[in-house]
């Protein structure tokens, strides 16, 4: 804790007595302030405290976040939220503000209240608002007697546990109760003060159980009711008809059952219904979305038709019923404000409705019976659509030309459907396109020779299909494809050089592809499958496919190949049967065996000699060809290393950024320079960044980043203005962040130097190495990770967003001390300088958010998902993509029942005990809030730290 300065304090008193004279404040009022200021500067890290800047004036009126009345006579408000406070002593000095009327200590790191708290301002008449949430509070519920005229109290994302009952009860005027994000257990509370006062009752994320009570009923004056996240179990009261006010109604993931009320639709005031994931049985009561802005159902057990008018209110802007048993035809959509219909996974038929509906963005009507053509004029039906998803149907018929009227369509989705006909050419208009998949058809036709327009391609899915002649040379220059999928056609002809930048699958199988596998191949550096099985390929299995280092499945099945297999690492799935002229590779040498206890001297010693001369020989030489097949490896894994790259390059400027006299002893420019210039110090690539390990003259081992400057995205600009960047990063102090120690810059590069990090990535950790991590390294991981993100968002000068976080760019110092990467791309990265959206630039495949395929800006909240996804790698030890499936999706649709999330853990782990299962249960909880698709609902990073805490 920092030391209070006495000079400071000092000060302090002397401008205070000057200023006494101006301020209108009751003296007791100031020196309660004083006290309070004293007691949090004392225990907090100037830096993060709200406050800090107080010596600037004596006038509490003046401090941010204390608010007073128009004549600055008293003090009305004082907020010192996300203020990092972790002491509440100062809290019973607040109580001396006999005018106090809010007091809001959010987003703090309070573990407790002081009983001088409750019993102090209990007396102050004018208190209305009470704000504790997003702290590390825990045990019971305070009880608050003698608070008046209290109507807002928050004490929600909290670890606080036990039962509501009578703690609450004296509260007459209480408007507003926030208790969400807790582990209260028992029955919902109905001791909520005056049954006329009470607006608004959140309490999701619990634990409580039973059925929703009766007793809540009357509360005539309720407007909110949010039970979401709980065990709770019955129907929903037809006493609910009563509440005449009602605007939101949120009671998903629970285990209600019955039937949806008909009473609903009669509750004119009602503007959201939310009740998914539940056990739902029965239909859609007509006339429900009357009123209603938004419906979400989904994930129940509804059943029968969907009535005609529920497409049709006024107000409707969100409906989702996927999931269900829903049957029939889909009713004439008229809503003009909708803009989000998803009706996916049910048993509906008949055709897809014509319409006219501009404000429709996202249409989802997948795995259904639909029939019929695709209108020829969807294109002018929903001309502002980003996604449209038809997939799994039987809808038949040629692809509309009207399609490539979606000018803003990101997702097309028309997979196994028995469509027909060619890929018409104006499908290439769709320029802001990102996954277009329209496999398991029976198109036919060319691949569109100019299918490079759609430059934001990042998944293209045309397998299955009966597609004929070549793969376009011009797909190679689609610049961010990670996914390309052809197999199961009849393509032909030779294989054209790929996108660099696959990274999920290459899939070339069940084609008529003939001749040598070709070198072009040999890129493909970031790839992990490639499947070029059932063709017609001939030749031996080159060499090169043993040095593309990400490749995890390797699949040539039923060719023609030949020569002898190569020598592949032990994690790399090689399946070659089927080429009849292929050659295992031999045997490796036995082993030398040991010599027999106690046998004759002169036969044991000759032996022992023969046998160690045998064994020294074949060690010697295997050494040697490791040694140069590492070389090798690394040399070829490079392949675009070109003549000056293998010479240092050359130096324009250099400079320390850490005062740290080691460090200062230790880097030497020139012996870095050297590393870098040689491929096999190469250590790891991520998505803009290469790590070398470079060994100084001293010994000690550094990481050097160089940034590939390989797109007009980055801000070269200055050399002036990186070095004020990097001089501002070089200054910070997290154990759990990667800090830059120092810089080179080349003509056309910049060169990083970091602490080594022996353990390498996580991502290595958890996919690549032999030995399992055990829950509480994972977890202390998670801890880690968490508190370096905190620190980066909670800069003093700017929060720090990450442009890439995934388990590549966290690196390990020790499995306690995970370190958070590639903290600088986005102060050297301007996303506005692509000609995409941010999701083609922003992030690893699989830990992008769902809404930087519509914005350009880098959020904090882009950054929790992107977390979520590494808790639940953590969790599942499951890569964020597996199969051309992103892990969060996956997570997330087979998460509808919390009775299953236990097979969402890595079962090798949470089996291990009860209390493991039981934290790995609470952090599943935290990773599902992190990669919710809407992310105003995500938790702010300080909020994950703490519940991770909580969850121990």
């Amino acid at each position: 804790m920092k030391r209070f300065s006495w000079n400071a304090l000092y000060l302090f008193v002397i401008m205070l007595f000057i200023e006494l004279v101006s301020s209108q404040l009751p003296p007791d009022q100031v020196s309660a302030m004083t006290t309070i200021y004293e007691i949090i500067q004392n225990n907090t890290a100037a830096s993060s405290f709200v406050w800090s800047n107080v010596l600037k004036t004596s006038d509490p009126c003046l401090w941010k976040g204390v608010g007073c009345t128009s004549d600055n006579s008293s003090i009305n408000t004082v907020s010192v939220k996300s203020s990092s406070i972790s002491t509440s002593e100062f809290l019973p000095f607040v109580c001396n503000i006999a005018t106090l009327e809010s007091l809001d200590v959010s987003n703090n790191q309070l573990s407790s209240i002081p009983d001088g708290f409750l019993t102090g301002c209990r007396g102050i008449t004018g208190l209305r608002l009470l704000n504790f949430s997003a702290n590390r509070l825990s045990g019971p519920l305070p009880t608050f007697n003698g608070f008046p005229f209290l109507d807002t109290l928050d004490f929600s994302r909290n670890n606080l546990t036990g039962e509501v009952s009578m703690q609450l009860d004296g509260l007459g005027s209480l408007k507003t109760l926030n208790l969400g994000w807790n582990n209260f257990g028992g029955k919902i509370p109905t001791n909520l003060g005056n049954m006329n006062l009470l607006e608004e009752i959140l309490l999701s994320l619990n634990k409580f159980t039973g059925e929703i009570p009766l007793a809540i009923t009357k509360y005539k004056n309720l407007s909110v009711i949010d039970l979401s996240g709980n065990s709770l179990s019955g129907s929903i009261p037809i006493e609910f008809g009563g509440f005449t006010r009602l605007k939101t109604l949120i009671l998903s993931l629970n285990y209600l059952s019955g039937g949806i009320p008909t009473f609903l639709a009669n509750i004119t005031s009602l503007e959201r219904f939310a009740a998914n994931q539940n056990s739902f049985t029965g239909s859609i009561p007509s006339g429900i979305t009357k009123f209603l802005s938004f419906l979400d159902l989904s994930y129940n057990k509804l059943s029968g038709a969907v009535s005609s008018d529920l497409l049709s209110g006024p107000n409707l802007q969100v409906v989702d019923l996927s999931f269900n048993k829903l049957e029939g035809s889909i009713p004439a959509i008229t809503s003009t404000k909708l803009y989000r219909l998803r009706l996916g996974s049910n048993s509906l038929n008949g055709t897809i409705p014509s319409t006219s509906l501009r404000s429709l963005m996202y249409l989802e009507l997948d795995n259904n019976m639909l029939s019929g053509e695709i209108p020829s004029d969807l294109g002018i039906m929903f001309s502002n659509l980003s996604l449209l998803n038809l997939a799994n149907n039987r809808l038949r018929g040629t692809l509309p030309p009207s399609l490539g009227s979606l000018g803003d369509l990101r997702v097309l989705s028309l997979q196994s459907n028995s469509l027909s006909g060619g890929i018409p050419s104006q499908i290439l208009s769709l320029s802001k396109l990102e996954n277009l998949n329209i496999s398991s058809n029976l198109l036919s036709g060319s691949i569109p020779l100019f299918i490079s327009r759609m430059q934001n391609l990042r998944n293209l899915d045309l397998h299955g299909n009966n597609l004929t002649g070549s793969i376009p040379d011009s797909i190679g220059e689609i610049p961010y494809l990670v996914e390309l999928q052809l197999g199961n056609n009849q393509l032909s002809g030779r294989i054209p050089q790929m996108p660099d930048t696959l990274q999920i699958s290459l899939n070339l199988s069940h084609n008529l592809f003939g001749g040598p596998i070709p070198v072009t191949l040999s890129r493909l550096q970031n790839l992990e499958v490639l499947d070029l099985s059932d063709n017609r390929f001939s030749g031996v299995i080159p060499d090169f496919l043993t040095q593309l280092s990400s490749l995890t499945h390797l699949l040539v099945m039923n060719n023609d190949l030949s020569g002898v297999v190569p020598k592949f690492r032990n994690k790399l799935v090689f399946d070659a049967k089927g080429n009849e002229r292929l050659v295992s590779p031999p045997p490796p040498p036995p082993p030398p065996l040991p010599p027999h206890a106690k046998k004759s001297k002169s036969i044991a010693s000759t032996i022992i000699i023969a046998v160690g001369s045998s064994a020294m020989v074949v060690g010697l030489v295997i050494m040697l060809s490791l040694l140069y097949s590492r070389r090798y490896h690394r040399i070829n894994a490079e392949n675009t290393y070109s003549a000056e790259e293998a010479s240092p390059p050359q130096v324009v400027h250099g400079n320390l950024l850490t005062p740290n006299s080691i460090h200062k002893s230790n880097i030497d420019f020139k012996a870095a320079m050297e590393a870098v210039s040689d491929p096999i110090n190469l250590s790891l690539k991520t998505r803009f960044s290469t790590y070398y390990k470079a060994v100084m003259p001293s010994g000690a081992s550094y990481f050097v980043k160089k940034l590939n400057w390989s797109d007009k995205i980055f801000q070269l600009g200055s050399h002036e203005r990186f070095e004020e960047e990097l001089q501002v990063l070089g200054k910070l102090c997290s154990s759990n962040v990667m800090i830059p120690l120092a810089y080179v810059l080349t003509l056309d590069s910049a060169y990083l130097f970091y602490d080594f990090t022996p353990k390498g990535s996580l991502f290595d950790c958890l996919h690549r190495m032999g030995s399992t991590l055990d829950w509480a390294s994972r977890y202390s991981i998670a801890i880690g990770v968490s508190q370096g993100l905190a620190f980066l968002h909670e800069c003093k000068s700017s929060p720090i967003l990450l442009l890439d976080l995934s388990t590549k760019s966290i690196l390990l110092k020790s499995l306690n001390e995970p370190q958070v990467g590639d903290i600088e791309l986005c102060k050297v990265i301007d996303p506005s300088k692509s000609t995409g959206s941010l999701s083609t630039i922003a992030g690893s495949v699989g830990y992008v958010p769902p809404e930087y395929a519509y914005t350009m800006r880098v959020t904090a909240a882009g950054n929790v998902y992107s977390f979520g996804v590494v808790l639940l790698e953590l969790l599942t030890g499951k890569p964020a993509v597996s199969g051309g499936i992103e892990l969060a999706k996956l997570v997330l649709s087979n998460s509808a029942q919390r009775n299953k999330w236990d097979h969402i853990l890595d079962f090798n782990i949470s089996k291990t005990s009860v209390a493991v299962r039981s934290q790995m249960l609470a952090v599943l909880k935290v990773a599902m809030a992190c990669v919710s698709l809407q992310p105003e609902t995500r938790p702010k990073m300080k909020s994950v730290l703490r519940m991770l805490l909580n969850a121990r």
